[in-house]
């Protein structure tokens, strides 16, 4: 059966709508597939590019695909806000044959495509691969992948998980932030009125380390500053935000920003402020908020970003990624295949000369 298919240039003409889709729904899918995202990605990212939203099905869409058009000459559709974030992305659809359409309807655009940091047991890579058979070249590469835990009540006492060095280390952190002042933890679900000045905070502490003296930290970025304030604002009203801190006496020394969704603790920015390392602020109120998903009887804690030392401590748990890469049989496919393939080279031949 022929299935409507919009491709929608401004969010805010579907917005109202797309607020009742069920496939965007809080607790539908990964934080990166609901409504607030997809909100806050228009609104910031595609500006860089050109809006590709497609629809798929009218009322109550089967299958949405968040792109962005790159590119004056090559015209490249991309996942929309991942080049910024990268964080996972897909296509949420509600049914294989709503997927299968939406794919479809790429192929017919016959556009290059580039989908980073797509779940590798995805479905979209599934439908992807015999859908652009004998019509063009499809090329996959392993792409970071990101930690998580599996969790279960065991999980309420987070330090008997670690080694007993990590446990000593963590004791001798707690007991050196007590000697400063009194320790206090918390994990709220801010309203509205409070979140501007929770922000504040969140980005003050964010920024009090290596990443405000490299320039990475929200603070020096108002690019992607603006999508978490516009983010946290719409997740807080729908209730599925969480901020996190830990403070020693009224200051902030460690901070959190996540959402709660799906069964899942989905922790979307965190930092510390170095001026209290030797306390350990940032894996204390990872103990406290690991303790709050299990109490909150949640399945997983989901870390995103991609695995560092500090996240090994706590799972070697990777959820595989993978970039997809599309090249259609027509002048554009083959000029985005011949730069991607001179860039990738000259990545290689870098690698090589240097390590």
């Amino acid at each position: 059966m022929a299935k409507s298919v919009r491709i929608v240039h401004e969010f805010s003409a579907i917005e109202n709508e797309a607020d009742r889709w069920s496939l965007l729904a809080d607790a539908s899918n990964s934080p990166m597939h609901q409504f607030a995202w997809m909100k806050a990605c228009s609104s910031v990212f595609a500006k860089d590019g050109k809006l590709q939203f497609i629809v798929v099905g009218a009322d109550q869409p089967g299958a949405v695909g968040p792109l962005v058009m790159r590119g004056s000459r090559l015209n490249r559709l991309e996942s929309l806000g991942v080049d910024a974030l990268y964080e996972p992305t897909d296509f949420p659809h509600s049914d294989p044959a709503s997927l299968e359409h939406l794919i479809q309807t790429l192929i017919e655009l016959r556009r290059p495509l580039l989908l980073r940091r797509l779940l590798a047991d995805s479905p979209v890579l599934k439908a992807l691969r015999p859908a652009f058979h004998k019509r063009g070249i499809l090329v996959t590469r392993p792409s970071t992948g990101y930690p998580w835990i599996e969790l279960d009540p065991s999980w309420i006492e987070p330090e008997t998980k670690l080694s007993s060095s990590w446990r000593s280390s963590l004791r001798r952190g707690r007991r050196k932030a007590t000697e400063v002042g009194p320790v206090r933890f918390e994990v709220t679900a801010p309203k509205p009125s409070e979140l501007p000045a929770m922000l504040a905070e969140v980005f003050r502490v964010e920024a009090a380390n290596w990443k405000g003296k490299n320039g990475s930290a929200l603070l020096n970025d108002s690019h992607r500053r603006q999508f978490y304030e516009q983010y946290a604002a719409t997740a807080c009203e729908k209730g599925i935000l969480r901020i996190g801190f830990m403070r020693i006496g009224e200051r902030a020394v460690a901070t959190q920003l996540a959402v709660e969704s799906r069964g899942g603790f989905w922790l979307l920015k965190v930092g510390y402020d170095e001026t209290y390392a030797c306390c350990s602020p940032g894996n204390l109120l990872l103990v406290e908020t690991l303790r709050y998903a299990v109490t909150r009887g949640l399945k997983s804690y989901e870390f995103l970003g991609s695995a560092e030392p500090w996240t090994e401590v706590w799972t070697r748990q990777i959820r595989p990624c993978v970039s997809v890469a599309a090249y259609p049989n027509n002048c554009r496919g083959g000029a985005a295949f011949c730069c991607d393939a001179v860039k990738f080279g000259w990545e290689r031949l870098g690698r090589k000369l240097f390590s």
